[in-house]
């Protein structure tokens, strides 16, 4: 098993796709906002990989 392993039956339903894709999308906001520039980047850059494997990529198949 990987440690970021998002090709689990736990990510099947759409709502917690989206839930932990808007949580992590959401906190980059909250840095960029108080000014951690750096923070936001990081949490930004999970963000975008998440919506990739969620969205593009992810077969419920799987």
């Amino acid at each position: 098993m990987k440690f970021f392993d998002v090709r689990t039956p736990w990510f099947r339903p759409m709502w917690r796709r989206i839930l932990v894709f808007g949580v992590t999308a959401g906190w980059s906001g909250f840095e960029l906002a108080n000014g951690n520039a750096g923070w936001a980047l990081l949490f930004g850059a999970a963000a975008a990989w998440l919506a990739y494997q969620f969205f593009v990529v992810f077969d419920r198949a799987d």
